[in-house]
Parts: structure tokens; C-alpha cells; sequence
């Protein structure tokens, strides 16, 4: 399958298993309340296949076996260790029964499925500063899957609609923009969203994290979904056509962990993902969603002001985004990256189109003759030189 086609299925699905998330127990008593003192409940059996449980055990085994085949699995084992070790902290006693795959595919979002399959979509990699914002939202998913929250919800949709049609939502949607078509089939109602946050925060808490940091992420997110001007983050997030975005929900956060300490993992989750950044960026900025972009890697500056990877990347936002101004605000970002002494070869690529369009030639000449120095094998070396060429007619 294509990468943009598998991408549209991929988006729907993961939504869906996000929606999903959670429905191992079999039936009994409503869950106690969640408070500090909240203990999670034992292990879960496999339901019996014949029951609706047991049939959305079966369908999410099989979408798992087609996930573990995927060119869109990311099979780096530092990775992939480093995430199974984060939800085993967090889960405790289900850590048997939860395998991680962390999937190539640049949005915010974390899923788990009934079955224990949990997957970690790479723009929320890209997205939180240290490992207790991720933890704090795979522990809200997990929080999700606990409760059983999707048990409910299937038995709820299958109640309004026709079942087959409700699966073949996963399969026919677009990738962004109809989300929010069928966001009342398949968000969590704002209650359980609340109890998957008291949950998380208390996970947290438990595992020793500061949970301040699950309020950040929201305030994030939420800055850089309103980045782009006219736009309803509603219709145009994957994340929010199913979390609503909400200054109330950033607040609570902020109220659950109040008074917490603990640490956030800041050094340890840079380390893992330092290898993988470029590659994160390169699939963001493919995105073509430069006001979020550019305000996703302003705040990344915030943390590395001189970083030449995120400065390239930046200058890369500016000139999609192409409004009045952003020309030299790309320049400045470029510039600014070569003078770090350890620019990315692209760095200078860029620069010797902006020096074309400045008409100036000898600059150009030289920008793009440093970039075939550094990556004389580049895939577009060819196009490069034939550019040269025409320069010096």
C-alpha cells in the first residue's frame, strides 16, 4: 500500500483504537471512583470470543498483526525498549499483557486497544519536552483502558448504528478534515475523559513523575492547534476532533497535580530521541501545516536556542508558511544555523535557493556547491548540479 493512502487508513484506525482503548474485563460492578488512593484493578482475562468483547479482541488482533508488519512500525530497538519500560512503570501489574509500537505518522496521539496493543504515534514524540509529558499521556490512555471505557462506548454505538458501518467509518474517512464528521461516535464523553486524567495523574505520582508536566502538554497542543489563523482546531486535529480542545481541561490538570515533585526525565528522553529528531522534523514538515509548525519548533527552540537542526527546520516552516515577512524570517534561521559551526548539508541547499531568488548568483553558486560537498550522494545531487549549470549560462 502507498504511504499516503496507508497513511489515511492508518489515522482513522488509530483514532479508532484510541476511541476503543480499553475493554478487557468482563462484565460486573461499575468501577470505585478515582482518587490518590486509587489502586488499579487485576489483570484482565480474554473474553470469551462470542461475546462483543470477545469479537473486538479478535478484530483489534488482527489490525495488530497488520501493524506489526507495517513499513510504518519504527523497529528501533532503543526506542522501542525505552517505551515498553516507560508503560511497564506505569502499568504495573498489566505490564504483561501491553505491547508498545511506536508508528511512524506525524500527529499527536497515543492509543490502546482492548486487546493490550498500545500505539505511540511519532508526532507526539516530536511534541513533548521529557519523558514524564509522555508519560503522562500514555498513562491517561492506559487510564482508558482500566476503566473499560470502550466497552461502554461500543455497546453504546452499536445501540445507534449499524455495526459494519460503524467499522467502515475506519476504513473511508479522510485523514484530518472529516474527523470531526464522526467525532460524537467516537469520543469518549467529557466524564471519562475526566476519570482517565484523575488516573493518569495518579500513575504518575506513583511512578514517581512530576505530574505538573501533564498540564503543559495540553497548553501545547492547545497553542499550537489556534496557530493557524481562521482555523477551527475541531475540524482540522486529529487529537481534537476526539479531546475537545479545552482551557478547563489544561486547569484540572493543573489542580490533580498540584503540590507534586518528581522528575520529569528530560535528559533521558532526549537521549533516545536525538538519533530520530531529524527524521520527526523532515515528516513534520511534510505535514504542510507551517503555522503549527513553525509554532511546535519555536517552543522546541525554547529549550535548544542553538540548535542548527531545529533553526534549519524553522527556516524550512517560514518558507511554507510564506506570508509577508517570512522570506527573511527563513533567512535568518539559516543564516543562523550555518553560524553554529555544524549546520545540516540542507541548511546550505536552502540558502543557495534564497541567494537565486536575491539574484545572487556567485552566493547561490556557493551554497549549493558546500551542499554537494557535504552530501555528494543527496537524491537531488542531480537536480543540484544541473542548477549550478544553468548559473553559470
Amino acid at each position: 500500500m502507498k504511504r499516503r493512502a496507508w497513511l489515511r487508513w492508518g489515522c482513522a484506525h488509530c483514532a479508532g483504537f484510541g476511541v476503543l482503548a480499553a475493554a478487557r474485563a468482563a462484565d460486573g460492578a461499575p468501577p470505585a471512583p478515582v482518587d490518590d488512593a486509587y489502586e488499579p484493578p487485576a489483570r484482565f482475562v480474554r473474553p470469551d470470543i462470542a461475546t462483543d468483547e470477545g469479537g473486538l479482541w479478535a478484530l483489534m488482533d488482527r489490525e495488530e498483526t497488520r501493524l506489526r508488519r507495517s513499513a510504518f512500525r519504527m523497529r528501533e530497538d532503543a526506542l522501542a525498549g525505552y517505551l515498553t519500560a516507560l508503560v511497564c512503570r506505569l502499568a504495573g501489574e498489566h505490564c504483561p499483557d501491553v505491547r508498545v509500537y511506536p508508528v511512524r505518522t506525524p500527529y499527536f496521539n497515543a492509543n490502546m486497544a482492548p486487546n493490550g496493543m498500545m500505539q505511540v504515534w511519532s508526532g507526539l514524540l516530536l511534541r513533548v519536552d521529557n519523558e514524564a509529558q509522555l508519560a503522562a499521556v500514555l498513562a491517561h490512555e492506559i487510564g482508558h483502558y482500566l476503566r473499560r471505557h470502550s466497552l461502554e462506548m461500543l455497546r453504546d454505538v452499536r445501540s445507534r448504528t449499524a455495526f459494519g458501518a460503524f467499522l467502515g467509518l475506519f476504513g473511508i474517512v479522510g485523514l484530518v478534515g472529516q474527523m470531526a464528521n464522526i467525532a460524537s461516535l467516537m469520543a469518549f464523553s467529557r466524564d471519562k475523559e475526566r476519570e482517565a486524567d484523575r488516573i493518569s495523574i495518579t500513575l504518575l505520582k506513583k511512578s514517581g513523575y512530576d505530574a505538573g508536566e501533564a498540564a503543559k502538554i495540553w497548553a501545547h497542543l492547545l497553542a499550537e492547534a489556534r496557530a493557524t489563523p481562521d482555523v477551527d482546531p475541531s475540524k482540522n486535529s486529529v487529537l481534537f476532533a476526539t479531546h475537545p480542545p479545552s482551557d478547563e481541561r489544561r486547569q484540572t490538570l493543573e489542580n490533580l497535580a498540584l503540590g507534586s515533585t518528581g522528575r520529569t526525565g528530560a535528559s533521558e528522553f532526549r537521549a533516545v530521541m536525538a538519533p530520530l529528531r531529524r527524521t520527526l522534523l523532515e515528516d513534520e514538515i511534510k505535514r504542510n501545516r507551517p503555522y503549527e509548525s513553525v509554532e511546535l519548533i519555536s517552543r522546541l527552540l525554547g529549550h535548544e536556542p542553538g540548535s542548527a537542526e531545529l533553526l534549519h527546520f524553522r527556516g524550512e516552516g517560514f518558507m511554507l508558511r510564506a506570508t509577508p515577512g517570512d522570506a527573511d524570517l527563513a533567512w535568518a534561521d539559516f543564516q543562523a544555523a550555518v553560524q553554529t559551526g555544524q549546520p545540516l548539508p540542507v541548511t546550505h541547499r536552502a540558502l543557495g535557493a534564497l541567494h537565486r531568488k536575491r539574484n545572487e548568483p556567485a552566493a547561490a553558486r556557493d551554497a549549493w556547491q558546500r551542499y554537494l560537498e557535504l552530501a555528494p550522494s543527496a537524491p537531488d545531487a542531480a537536480l543540484i548540479r544541473q542548477a549550478l549549470e544553468e548559473l553559470k549560462t
